[in-house]
């Protein structure tokens, strides 16, 4: 009997198809850092209050199986009571992918969270070397749900085409 079981996983193994992900290359598209404290000669003891604002896009590249998966991040910190600005950092962070056996119908959401799972520890640890270097204690980001914001984002689209719905 147990061999059975072995012969049908193995089977069911055999017939699913294996997703192949790799990581061909990571880069900065694009870096921001604005110190508005400096810029304006404000000096002091200031605690900043940090607000994120978290963007995904995802292309297919010309070869087969690739794609390019890119984060952008904004980061503002304002004094904490105040409307002051203390500094705005702005980081357009990409991944090159090699991805395979995903079904099509599947391969939306696997590039949507996946692979920003992958960039995020390289991005994180640029925005924490960024905000120290200009001049603030390093901005340690929170993990980020991507599911959560993959689910979020597709809400909030199914509302907006009901709400275009609603108008025609």
């Amino acid at each position: 009997m147990a061999e059975e079981d072995a012969t049908e996983n193995t089977a069911a193994q055999a017939a699913a198809p294996q997703i192949q992900m790799r990581v061909l290359g990571q880069f900065i598209r694009d870096l921001s850092f604005e110190n508005v404290m400096a810029q304006k000669g404000v000096s002091g003891d200031v605690q900043p209050e940090i607000s994120v604002q978290v963007n995904l896009d995802a292309k297919k590249r010309p070869a087969d199986h690739q794609f390019e998966v890119s984060i952008k991040l904004n980061v503002n910190s304002k004094a904490k009571g105040m409307e002051d600005v203390l500094f705005v950092c702005e980081v357009d962070y990409c991944g090159l992918f090699h991805v395979e056996g995903v079904p099509e119908d599947q391969l939306h959401p696997f590039l949507m969270i996946e692979c920003p799972r992958m960039l995020f520890p390289f991005l994180r640890r640029i925005v924490s070397d960024v905000t120290r270097d200009g001049g603030y204690p390093p901005v340690n980001l929170d993990n980020i749900d991507f599911v959560a914001l993959y689910r979020n984002e597709l809400a909030r689209r199914q509302a907006a085409a009901q709400a275009q719905q609603a108008e025609a």
